[in-house]
């Protein structure tokens, strides 16, 4: 059985998804932030030294980290499902976009977030906050042109790159960008999703509807 180390608000909830959507049982251990400061419980630690969510528990193995645990769970569990076939050009562009969303994509919005509570204190950071958000943002909403998805198809691809949508979609950050803020309904549209969010509880990122 694979056990999913949930905290409520973050990115396991992608987890989830990618469990309902390979069609994989598992269970859910839920985690709750501390209201005040928003930070993951410390029992978390005991689960895995760096004490952040999403973490997995599968046959006496402990995976952390939401791009290798969506990879784990196509690889191992589910035949290479959701995952281009690994000698296609396809994957290396499947590739790309897995390390892409936490390498390059988040870092501009995480620091929007946190800029913004400093306040006149952090005006100085704002204008290439804003040029590397309209970079980002500019790019995946053309990467979309003329396809429904990343890769065209669905992939796990589209589930880790959910966050950055969804980020931007809190932070107001999509508008201009029509393609990318699609992509974002179309995802939470799915049947799979709308599972695993109910499964996971409260997600304050998720579809406003």
């Amino acid at each position: 059985m694979i056990t999913v180390h949930h905290l409520n608000d973050s990115r396991s909830q992608r987890v989830l998804w990618a469990l309902e959507e390979l069609g994989l049982p598992y269970e859910i251990r839920f985690h709750a932030r501390d209201a005040a400061t928003r930070l993951a419980p410390p029992e978390l630690k005991a689960i895995h030294p760096l004490g952040k969510s999403p973490v997995i528990e599968h046959e006496g193995q402990v995976v952390f980290e939401s791009g290798a645990i969506l990879d784990y769970l196509s690889r191992r569990c589910a035949g290479g499902r959701l995952a281009p076939p690994s000698a296609s050009p396809e994957y290396d562009v499947y590739q790309q976009w897995m390390h892409y969303a936490e390498g390059s994509a988040m870092l501009p919005l995480m620091l929007d977030m946190y800029v913004r509570r400093l306040g006149e204190a952090g005006g100085p950071l704002q204008p290439r906050i804003e040029s590397e958000i309209a970079n980002h943002l500019g790019f995946v909403d053309g990467a979309l042109a003329g396809r429904d998805y990343l890769l065209g198809e669905f992939s796990l691809a589209d589930i880790q790159m959910s966050f950055v949508g969804e980020a931007g979609a809190m932070l107001g950050r999509l508008a201009g960008h029509e393609r990318f803020a699609a992509w974002v309904r179309r995802c939470q549209d799915r049947p799979a999703y709308r599972v695993a969010l109910e499964r996971g509880g409260p997600y304050n990122m998720g579809p406003k509807d």
